[in-house]
């Protein structure tokens, strides 16, 4: 109140800056008098003019008021979901491919969201949600299997395709048969993945049963880096492959392959409710994905899935 009306320059403009009246800021003043047993302005000055008590309170008061409004904007962006924390995990190849760039496009809209991110696969995810131990998981999961007591929103239809490095012969060629697919070694992810069955699947689908691997469990960055050195080939979503197409450094067979009944979603327990941040997070997933998904799908059946 005190730093009000000094820096107002009176009691009717520091009564106005505090949105109160003029009478009441007057009781304040004199019921404070009598809790000091002191003046706090000049009797019978004026303009008024705080004394040396009240100046060495106002600069207190200025402290208070600025704490205050930034308390205030703390709780403002908190319960908006633009500040606090969101713990979130997910398959480490949809995460690093295609998760990664939406994290850091969330980060930069809303830098006072700490983003907590960790790996796993779908049994260990429901266990961590179902502990509390994370907010959110994005994972592939088939419609039929969600686990129990967790709600599950798909946001990108599962479609895989064999990827390889621009570089790769087969990249290179007008048409090949499927046949000329089998003379090269692959690259398997690792074996608690999904794509670990879905690499085989896709290869019978196509009659390939017999595939020599060269490389398994490694990173997405592991395996671009063999990808780019070599003649290997791998199955990947096609997600992936479309969120690389401006580092040109993997690209994907125009074969179609058959795809797993799994779509890839956003997982959490209902009966734990998600902080505004996790919120705003989700939503944001939601929407970057409702585009995507239609691109993703235009671009794959132009390019891949023409055979």
């Amino acid at each position: 109140m005190l730093s009000a009306i000094i820096d107002a320059g009176g009691l009717s403009e520091g009564a106005a800056a505090l949105n109160k009246s003029q009478p009441s800021v007057s009781r304040s003043l004199a019921m404070l008098e009598k809790r000091l047993g002191a003046r706090l302005f000049e009797k019978g000055k004026r303009p008024l003019r705080p004394t040396e008590l009240c100046l060495t309170l106002a600069e207190q008061g200025r402290v208070v008021a600025k704490a205050s409004e930034a308390a205030q904007t703390a709780a403002e962006l908190y319960s908006r979901g633009k500040a606090g924390t969101a713990r979130i995990a997910g398959t480490p190849i949809f995460m690093d491919g295609v998760i990664s760039g939406m994290l850091a496009s969330f980060q930069t809209a809303f830098p006072d969201v700490t983003i907590h991110q960790t790996y796993g696969y779908l049994p260990e995810l429901s266990e961590q949600l179902s502990a509390g131990l994370i907010d959110l998981a994005i994972c592939p999961v088939n419609a039929n299997a969600v686990p129990p007591k967790l709600s599950f929103k798909p946001i990108l239809r599962g479609r895989n395709v064999i990827a390889c490095a621009p570089s790769h012969p087969l990249a290179r060629k007008s048409a090949f048969k499927l046949e000329d697919i089998a003379a090269y070694p692959w690259i398997a992810p690792p074996a608690g993945s999904p794509l670990y069955e879905d690499l085989r699947m896709a290869l019978q689908s196509i009659g390939i049963t017999d595939f020599r691997v060269s490389f398994t469990g490694g990173s997405l960055a592991s395996i671009f880096s063999v990808m780019a050195g070599s003649n290997s080939l791998t199955v990947l979503p096609y997600s992936v492959v479309f969120m690389q197409s401006t580092t040109k450094i993997i690209t994907a067979l125009p074969v179609k392959l058959e795809h797993p009944e799994r779509e890839l979603g956003l997982l959490w327990d209902p009966d734990r409710p998600l902080r505004p941040a996790v919120k705003r997070f989700h939503k944001f997933l939601e929407a970057e994905f409702t585009g995507l998904a239609q691109r993703i799908d235009e671009k794959g059946r132009q390019d891949v899935w023409r055979r």
